[in-house]
């Protein structure tokens, strides 16, 4: 159905203030094995010449021994790992589920890489309080979405929709679920019982963007400099690169601010990733992410449910400047202004009302400039012109390396930056 755990350019650059370290290989190839076990059989065998007899055989066969199963448990242990080669023990939820079997309608999720955790609703409604309002967290495309504790200790993310069992969310969710990458939220398992269709999620303790970028003072006192931002989409755009880089690729269909998390360390992980996918496939009509008022939402969409990859491309750009103005893209007519964030931004170029005003001393004027330039392209028309997510990558990458160094060596930003049209007039459009 398509490639697992792909090790391509999405992962391949460097991860600024990510926390996590570059890949110099995921796991033992088979040459490396070899090469390794070759090594160990002329150390034993020089070691069976000097102990001599049945004593020099039975240490060659203890080292041979002990060779293959170091490479063997290492193979095993790096299935999950991050392409990154990082064996950080946040990157995975692990599940230890309690004892007993499950009583499920339909039999375990099993493939190459491991079997994805069949939940019984048992399990679900004792980790939801039965599903009380208390554990409801929000609405997203595929239902109602619940926080859970499940008997282990673990906390986790249910979101519950009503359908009937099928065959085919088995094997769209078997899909998602070795679709593995650091940033993107891990899908920990499935429940189909009683009417209903379950996904379990890991839990992100930080939630979403939106509880700490709107300038609404609400939920978050963390003040989130301009190099953490840039850090923030960084980490996004690799989840969705990780998506596009798929064969055939997985489109995410329902970007938005809302649908990128962060942990506790503050790394960007994109939520719902293939549940458009999912949706598209086991109902008749287009998902319902599709059917209401999106900023986030690409105008060069036609039909609904007809997106491709450079739709989610403007999406992220809209997360760009949402990053930026610190702004809700949907309340810019707030502001006085019934334009687009596109325009509305586009039109204060000029001036520097538009920026973050939290920012202030923590950016350099050569940095926001690229920034906000880069989310203009993601966002522009026609959509064939916008740059793919590898692109983005890159540059972000690009961005935050020199903009770390610039402010290291000049102490932090100017807190007189002017971004007037000096600064953008000729050189973003």
């Amino acid at each position: 159905m398509g490639s697992y755990h792909r090790k391509g350019f999405c992962d391949g650059v460097s991860t600024g203030m990510e926390g996590w370290q570059k890949s110099s290989g995921s796991s033992l190839s088979q040459v490396q094995c070899s090469g390794f076990l070759r090594r160990l059989y002329r150390m034993s065998s020089s070691l069976a010449a000097i102990v001599g007899g049945v004593g020099g055989a039975i240490a060659l066969a203890i080292v041979m021994g002990f060779g293959c199963y170091c490479c063997l448990k290492h193979s095993n242990s790096s299935n999950r790992n991050s392409e990154s080669g990082s064996s950080d023990p946040s990157a995975v939820v692990e599940l230890k589920r309690g004892g007993g079997t499950s009583s499920s309608m339909v039999p375990p999720v099993a493939g190459p890489q491991g079997t994805a955790a069949q939940f019984t609703v048992e399990e679900l409604e004792q980790a939801t309080k039965n599903f009380h309002e208390s554990n409801l967290i929000g609405y997203g495309s595929f239902g109602l979405v619940y926080k859970g504790l499940l008997r282990d200790g673990n906390f986790v993310v249910i979101k519950r929709r009503i359908g009937a069992p099928s065959q085919e969310f088995i094997e769209e969710v078997t899909y998602l679920w070795r679709i593995w990458h650091r940033n993107l939220v891990t899908l920990l398992g499935f429940c189909q019982e009683r009417g209903y269709q379950m996904l379990v999620f890991e839990h992100l303790p930080n939630g979403s963007m939106c509880n700490h970028l709107y300038d609404t003072g609400l939920e978050s006192t963390t003040k989130l400099e301009f190099k953490q931002r840039i850090s923030i989409g960084l980490g996004a755009a690799k989840g969705l690169c990780h998506l596009h880089s798929q064969k055939p690729p997985i489109v995410h269909g329902n970007f938005k601010t809302a649908n990128v998390l962060v942990d506790e360390n503050f790394i960007a992980k994109v939520a719902d990733a293939g549940v458009f996918k999912l949706l598209q496939r086991i109902e008749d009509a287009g998902p319902s992410s599709t059917s209401h008022v999106n900023v986030f939402r690409d105008p060069e969409i036609g039909q609904p449910g007809m997106f491709s990859e450079i739709n989610d491309v403007y999406g992220f750009g809209v997360l760009l400047l949402e990053l930026v103005t610190g702004q809700e893209a949907s309340h810019i007519d707030s502001f006085g202004s019934n334009e687009s964030i596109l325009r509305w931004v586009e039109t204060h170029l000029s001036s520097n009302d538009f920026v973050d005003r939290r920012l202030v001393g923590s950016f350099t004027a050569e940095g926001m400039k690229d920034f906000i330039r880069l989310a203009l392209q993601c966002m522009g028309f026609p959509g064939k012109r916008r740059p793919k997510m590898e692109m983005v990558v890159s540059e972000l990458d690009r961005i935050l390396e020199k903009e770390i160094t610039l402010t290291t060596v000049m102490g932090e930003g100017s807190t007189d930056v002017a971004l007037g049209s000096q600064l953008f007039t000729s050189e973003i459009g």
